[in-house]
């Protein structure tokens, strides 16, 4: 990928904080509906929700998530075919917007699978494109690119963060309501017009500052682009390998590609673990964590930001690390590597919480609860390994891709995430009848193995990536 020529060699180009803005409200969209959508599905119909079964609206949620992440492999190739990144963004901007609207005005399985639709299409388009145009800021060889994806990182987590306590205040508190027997019917339709909202202000940032900003960078189909974007669009329809400044024939690129599909294989399995937050982690917080400090009961909604709260907080340490001279010693697959084996050791902090619960005495009882302790050290682990591989693997991507593939091959590494939230649903889908602790054993002791794998094959991957690190 190419950069804009007048990107400084130090600092980084302003595109990329519009791009972490209209990023972060995008994330505020999603997590915040994110955040609340489990307890949606489960909640009675009094209590404001859809009152499914647990088993059911994890498998639900599971696909929901699955496909979230796999329309980007669509929207991708529209994008670099036919319409530009730019212009995809938009789409699928207003397109989750209008998905965000569609559960807030219909309360039923209607209004659930229209909106639900609608965010699926309206993210393909989204998705690949924002991540993609942050590579295109940078030329080959920059080493500023992995730190780049650290801040833009921290700008979807930022959103990720501020969404749940918005949506949980406004769910719990704001525009909840208490029924005739004292139970409280929740005000999630609420939540879902508040996610809405942010996508609205996403798209008036994004489409009021990126001519200003971005230049013509993205305006047009890859494919298309016969002129230079700010000087320089005409360089990135080559790939060459930054230590030498060969030029890759199709060959090599074609190992580019592969080594591409060998990381997606061993994301899907990190993300499959990763993603039990936002269900089996979630409805275990709601039912056996003590979340009660003081006298105040913290919204299980609420433990979606703490993830975000760990990012935003590291990102930044991290960044700076990979610049670091240590840093840029270590390759893509050993920190991918180390971020699986990390993540696997997150889950073993809530064996620790199952532990407690089978010490204090009966399992099925829940006012037997475990420590909030336990939750907080898993989310800690998990952000750790996160930083490790996902930043890392977005920034690695759009250094391997052939130049009119970015936006696709970056679709390919998000479908990770799509078999991981089918593969995830299904794991969560189980809990009830295996039990929490025998499923996160089994997660644990997976992803560590496949994070060892990772590592031991370092140097056969790291040839066939012909000088990207």
């Amino acid at each position: 990928m190419s950069a804009v020529a007048s990107s400084p060699k130090k600092g980084h180009p302003k595109g990329l904080y519009l791009l972490f803005f209209t990023e972060m409200w995008e994330r505020f969209s999603y997590y915040g509906m994110r955040a609340i959508l489990i307890l949606y599905l489960t909640k009675k119909l009094f209590e404001g929700g859809l009152g499914m079964e647990a088993a059911e609206a994890t498998l639900l949620y599971g696909y929901f998530t699955g496909l979230v992440y796999f329309t980007p492999l669509i929207g991708g190739w529209l994008a670099d075919k036919y319409l530009g990144k730019r212009l995809a963004i938009t789409i699928g901007g207003i397109t989750m917007m209008l998905g965000q609207f569609a559960l807030f005005g219909m309360n039923n399985m209607t209004g659930l699978y229209i909106g639900l639709f609608l965010l699926i299409i309206g993210n393909g388009f989204f998705k690949p494109n924002i991540s993609t145009l942050v590579g295109g800021l940078y030329k080959d060889g920059d080493d500023r690119r992995d730190s780049a994806f650290s801040i833009f990182y921290m700008g979807i987590n930022l959103g990720a963060l501020l969404a749940p306590f918005v949506i949980g205040y406004f769910t719990d508190n704001l525009f909840s309501t208490t029924n005739a027997d004292g139970s409280i019917a929740y005000g999630y339709r609420y939540g879902f017009l508040a996610s809405g909202v942010g996508m609205l202000l996403g798209q008036l940032v994004f489409n009021g500052f990126a001519q200003k900003y971005l230049g013509d960078l993205g305006k047009k189909p890859v494919s298309n682009v016969t002129g230079s974007v700010l000087g320089e669009e005409a360089e990135s329809t080559v790939s060459v390998n930054p230590q030498t400044g060969e030029k890759l024939d199709k060959a090599k690129e074609g190992q580019r590609v592969t080594v591409i599909f060998i990381l997606f294989a061993f994301a899907v399995f990190f993300w499959a673990g990763f993603e039990q937050a936002g269900s089996s982690l979630s409805l275990y917080t709601d039912k056996f964590i003590d979340r009660k400090v003081g006298g105040f009961e913290i919204p299980t909604s609420w433990f979606q930001s703490v993830n975000p709260i760990f990012i935003v907080t590291l990102a930044p340490l991290f960044a700076i690390f990979w610049n670091s001279r240590l840093g840029k010693k270590l390759s893509t697959p050993v920190k991918m590597g180390v971020g699986m084996i990390i993540l696997g050791l997150g889950f073993l902090f809530m064996l620790g919480a199952v532990g407690e619960r089978v010490a204090n005495g009966n399992i099925a009882d829940e006012t037997n609860k475990a420590a909030l302790m336990w939750l907080i050290m898993t989310y800690l682990l998990h952000t750790i390994g996160e930083l490790c591989l996902s930043p890392v693997g977005l920034s690695v991507v759009t250094k391997l891709s052939p130049p009119k593939l970015a936006s696709i091959l970056m679709a390919v590494w998000m479908l990770s995430s799509s078999v991981a939230n089918f593969i995830g649903g299904y794991l969560a889908s189980i809990v009830e009848t295996l039990g929490a602790g025998e499923v996160f054993t089994y997660i644990a002791g997976f992803v560590m193995v496949c994070g060892l794998l990772l590592i031991l094959l370092n140097k056969v991957i790291m040839k066939m990536m012909h000088g990207v690190r």
